[in-house]
C-alpha cells in the first residue's frame, strides 16, 4: 500500500506492545520498521527495466526476511533510541513494523513473494486497494491517539478497525468473484482462470477479468455493500501467443526472455495494446475497471532482439474524463 499506510502500520503495530515509557521509541521504531521493505525500489537499472519489477516485493517482503529486516532497522536507529530502550526492545519493535509491511501488501492486488526463497509466489489477496482511507483514517487517528493520550489502546483500536475492514474486504472480494464467474456462465464461458481486483479508494468496484478459450474478457464489477452485485458489458482481447503474435521473435532471445519474466509478473496476462502491436501489456491493470488498455506495457523491438525490452506506464495520463468516468461506474448501476 501507500507509504503513509505502511509506516502508521507498523507503528501501531509497535505501540500496540508497548509502554508508555516507551512509545516514542515504539513510534519511531515501528514507522521505520512498516516503511523499511520498500527499500528495494532501489534495486534497478539502466539498461534492464524489468529488475525494478522483479525485486519489488521480492526478499525484503517475504516471511523469512521478517527478523533480518526488524535487526536492520533497530541497528541503525538504536544510536538515536538508546536512552528510551534497550536493543532487544529496539529489535522487537522494528521487527513488528517490518512484519505488517508484506502482509498487508499482499492484501491489495499487485502481488507479494511472501514465501520466498521456498517458492516465487506472488500472493495477492485482491481484498483492499492499494489506497482506501478507510485504512487511512483508521491508523491515522489510533496512533495520533496513543501518542497524545499515551494510551496505547488506540493504537490496537485503530488496528483494530483495520483488520475488520480488511476481513470486510475478503467477503467484497468474494462476492466479486461470485458475480463475475456468474456472468461468465451466463455467456457460455468456463473461465480458465478468473480474477477481481479492487479498484484505488474503495472495496466496491472491482476489475474482473478471466481467460476462456484464448481470449481475455473485462468487465466492471460492482459489489455494494448493500444490494446486489452488478457486472456490466465485456470487453474482450487476444491473450498473447509468442508464436502467433512475435514469429519474427528468436526463440533464446533476450527480449524473448525478458517476456518471460514480464509474464511471471503479470501472472500471465498478457495482451497486445490495442493501439500498438509492439508494446505488450500487463492486462491486469488499466486506468478503467472495464477498459482493455492496460497501466504498463513492455515494448518489443524485433529487430534488436539481444536488447532488453523497453517499459512504459501509462497513468500520467488520466483525464477529467476518465475520473468521472470512474466515479460513474462506482455510483453505478451497471447494465449488462
Amino acid at each position: 500500500m501507500d507509504p503513509l499506510v505502511q509506516g502508521l502500520l507498523g507503528a501501531s503495530a509497535s505501540l500496540s506492545v508497548s509502554r508508555p515509557k516507551d512509545s516514542r521509541a515504539a513510534f519511531w521504531l515501528g514507522l521505520l520498521g512498516g516503511l523499511a521493505p520498500d527499500l528495494d525500489v532501489l534495486i534497478r537499472s539502466n539498461s534492464d527495466p524489468l529488475l525494478a519489477l522483479q525485486y519489488h516485493r521480492h526478499f525484503t517482503h517475504s516471511l523469512v526476511f521478517i527478523p533480518a529486516g526488524g535487526f536492520f532497522v533497530a541497528a541503525l536507529v538504536y544510536p538515536f533510541v538508546r536512552q528510551l530502550v534497550g536493543f532487544r526492545k529496539a529489535w522487537l519493535f522494528a521487527t513488528l513494523g517490518w512484519a505488517t509491511h508484506g502482509l498487508l501488501d499482499a492484501c491489495t492486488n499487485y502481488g507479494t513473494q511472501l514465501l520466498w526463497p521456498f517458492s516465487n509466489l506472488r500472493v495477492a489477496w485482491n481484498n483492499v486497494a492499494i489506497v482506501d482511507p478507510v485504512v487511512t483514517i483508521a491508523l491515522v487517528v489510533g496512533v495520533w491517539k496513543a501518542l497524545r493520550t499515551q494510551s496505547m489502546v488506540w493504537a490496537r483500536r485503530g488496528g483494530a478497525v483495520v483488520l475488520v475492514y480488511l476481513a470486510f474486504g475478503v467477503l467484497q472480494h468474494a462476492r466479486a468473484v461470485r458475480a463475475l464467474d456468474k456472468a461468465a456462465l451466463a455467456q457460455g464461458h468456463v473461465p480458465t482462470r478468473l480474477t477481481a481486483k479492487p479498484t484505488v479508494l474503495n472495496n466496491i468496484l472491482f476489475r474482473g477479468l478471466y481467460e476462456f478459450q484464448g481470449n481475455y474478457y473485462v468487465a466492471a464489477v460492482r459489489a455494494p455493500w448493500f444490494g446486489s452485485s452488478q457486472v456490466s458489458r465485456f470487453s474482450s482481447v487476444p491473450a498473447l501467443d509468442l508464436e502467433r503474435d512475435l514469429p519474427e521473435l528468436p526463440t533464446g532471445s533476450l527480449q524473448r526472455r525478458d517476456l518471460e519474466r514480464f509474464a511471471w509478473f503479470s501472472d500471465g496476462f498478457l495482451n497486445r495494446h490495442p493501439a500498438d502491436p509492439f508494446l505488450i501489456g500487463d492486462l491486469r491493470f488499466s486506468m478503467l475497471p472495464d477498459d482493455i488498455a492496460p497501466m504498463w506495457a513492455v515494448r518489443i523491438d524485433p529487430s534488436r532482439p539481444m536488447e532488453h525490452v523497453g517499459y512504459e506506464t501509462f497513468s500520467g495520463r488520466a483525464t477529467s474524463e476518465t475520473w468521472n468516468r470512474f466515479v460513474a461506474l462506482l455510483k453505478g448501476p451497471l447494465f449488462p
